[in-house]
């Protein structure tokens, strides 16, 4: 049985203590054990909410004669790839060389020195469409163990020296206006003039190439506008009609039959492409998600949900989000991952917080704020080096798993968003700590060094340069900086946005498809900033005609704050200048609009805010 897991934080590693496999957690445990009984281990990679990880768990993790063979041959790890995102970008890497299929489950094979020599994805139980059976594959794998070891040994070796020996990018200058412009032209050619969004088969919502082209948008362009709004219309179709949450993705052209897991990255992606183009309906859905499905007791966010369920007592695959709102009353809701992981909370509660002040939602930015107050509490911890984050957290316990930039960069840039919503400068001070925790002499890494158990086989990986519907850790944590330098004036923090993702900038240009969020950053940083500050008497509220026309000019990657003047005082205290001498005008509300570092003349006048702002 899998014992050891029944202590795990994660809710996918728990969700397979009970199977029959002899399970052991990701650890230097595993690959001592494999070391003294001279076997090679298997790391199987998958997460909480995915439909094919439970349906090889049913299939084969389950089956007795199967695990005892599997026990008996080799050591098995499993792995979450949420809470180990540099093990799973480490493997999947090496897997790369044997299957083109990438994907989780993930079904690598390794000596004990960690050296892949055959990897695979979802093995099923019988052998069908050319794919061999698990039981086979096992049997191979032990068959070549036992009496081709110095072949599989060397396999081994090539894909490690394969891996290490790839050049690493040059380091790019931020694009200029024609690479932009070749890059929307780009991705126009994926665009599927029928059904809308990208390609001929599956079909996801690809956020963040949708914030791509609303960043073109605001900055002008008009073809990636409606380009970005055609995309973003389309990818209604995953939304939910009764719980509101956005599913993954449509396994039909036609968006017809979703694959019903729903993540809390793409619904906080989601929820800033709403704000950002004014939807307040979708904002409202997408927000009423996350408060009623995702939020957890103490406020943060689980990580997913599972796309499978208890319809009428049998487990089934998408049944209960084909059901009414009344029929769903009388069914129990699909498992939550209840992991929460700092980076994507942080994504979440900047989300919130922007869409709280677009809308005038106060409710949406205090739950931001509980979400914030929830994750520093339990996953940040002060130490004589500064800061240091743990990546994930279930209730009161903490995962010790290394946290990334992903983590860094997401819950900084969530915290400044929110600082901006709630007139709070606490939650900006925190930023800018968990940023300089991640800048040594110019360079830009997660404070601490990456995961120990790679380190000590030599395996080397940079999981933040990984990006796809999810943005990587480097451009979150290059807009956080952006974010920053805009609020401070210091430059330190716009080279350190710069250093962040250039070494993303060739590949993003090559292949826009697949680094849209380092794209939209790049956007940003090559334009000149846009600040807008709306300072109000203290014993006045955060509404009135002239609020109003600043909210309407909200949108991801603006810098807008309407506080008092007591929050403005108390934010330029602490270091951020750009509330210096920031004041009502004659006692009245007053605007402070500054755009590509050159400021207009304050103005009190909501009709000259929005003439400014046009």
């Amino acid at each position: 049985m899998g014992k050891r897991l029944a202590s795990a934080i994660s809710p996918y590693l728990l969700s397979h203590a009970g199977n029959p496999v002899d399970w052991w957690p990701w650890g230097e445990e595993a690959f001592a054990e494999a070391a003294r009984r001279d076997v090679p281990v298997m790391v199987s990679i998958g997460y909480a909410t995915c439909h094919w990880c439970h349906v090889m768990a049913r299939e084969s993790f389950s089956d007795p004669e199967l695990a005892a063979y599997l026990d008996e041959h080799l050591v098995a790890i499993k792995v979450d790839r949420e809470e180990h995102p540099e093990v799973d970008a480490a493997f999947l890497a090496a897997a790369s060389a044997f299957t083109p299929q990438l994907g989780w489950p993930l079904t690598v094979f390794a000596t004990p020195e960690g050296r892949v020599f055959f990897a695979g994805t979802y093995f099923p139980p019988r052998a069908a469409h050319g794919v061999p059976s698990f039981r086979q594959v096992l049997e191979a794998i032990v068959e070549a163990w036992t009496l081709r070891r110095a072949e599989v040994e060397a396999t081994g070796a090539a894909v490690a020296e394969a891996l290490a020996a790839r050049p690493e990018e040059a380091l790019a200058a931020l694009p200029g206006e024609h690479a932009l412009s070749a890059s929307v032209a780009e991705l126009a050619s994926f665009e599927d003039p029928q059904y809308g969004g990208f390609g001929a088969d599956a079909k996801f919502p690809n956020a963040p190439v949708i914030a791509f082209l609303a960043e073109r948008g605001r900055r002008g362009d008009a073809g990636a506008d409606a380009f970005g709004r055609r995309l973003y219309d389309a990818a209604q179709a995953l939304r939910d009609p009764v719980e509101g949450g956005f599913f993954r993705y449509a396994v039909r052209r036609d968006w017809t039959e979703p694959h019903y897991e729903r993540m809390l990255s793409d619904n906080a992606q989601l929820l800033d492409l709403a704000t950002g183009f004014g939807d307040e309906g979708t904002a409202d859905a997408v927000a009423g998600f996350l408060l009623e499905v995702l939020r957890l007791p103490n406020g943060a966010f689980a990580s997913a949900q599972d796309s499978e369920s208890l319809v009428d007592g049998e487990r089934v695959e998408g049944g209960y989000y084909a059901l009414d709102a009344a029929a769903r009353a009388t069914q129990p809701r699909p498992a939550v991952d209840a992991k929460v992981l700092a980076g994507l909370d942080g994504m979440a509660i900047g989300a919130l917080a922007d869409a709280g002040v677009r809308f005038a939602r106060p409710a949406w930015i205090e739950a931001a704020a509980r979400a914030a107050d929830a994750v520093l509490a339990a996953q940040l911890a002060a130490t004589s080096d500064g800061p240091r984050l743990r990546r994930a957290g279930r209730g009161e316990r903490v995962s010790d798993a290394s946290a990334t930039l992903e983590d860094y960069g997401g819950l900084a840039g969530g915290l400044l968003r929110l600082a901006l919503a709630a007139g709070e400068p606490a939650y900006a001070v925190t930023a800018r700590e968990l940023l300089d925790a991640c800048l040594d002499d110019g360079e830009v890494r997660a404070p601490g060094g990456g995961d120990p158990v790679l380190a000590a086989r030599g395996i080397q990986v940079d999981a933040d340069q990984s990006e796809g519907a999810t943005p990587s850790g480097a451009a979150l944590l290059a807009d956080a900086a952006r974010g920053m330098f805009e609020l401070t004036g210091d430059d330190r923090y716009a080279a350190a946005a710069e250093r962040a993702i250039a070494p993303l900038l060739g590949p993003a240009l090559e292949r826009p498809i697949a680094f849209g969020a380092t794209l939209a950053v790049a956007a940003r940083l090559a334009a000149p900033p846009e600040e807008l500050v709306v300072v109000l008497p203290d014993d006045a509220g955060v509404d009135g005609p002239l609020a109003d026309a600043a909210r309407g000019w909200a949108a991801p990657g603006r810098t807008l704050a309407i506080l008092p003047q007591r929050a403005a005082e108390a934010f330029a205290a602490a270091g951020f200048g750009l509330f210096a001498d920031r004041t009502p005008v004659a006692g009245a509300a007053t605007a402070y609009l500054c755009e590509g570092f050159s400021c207009r003349l304050p103005t009190g006048d909501p009709a000259a805010l929005a003439a400014q702002l046009a």
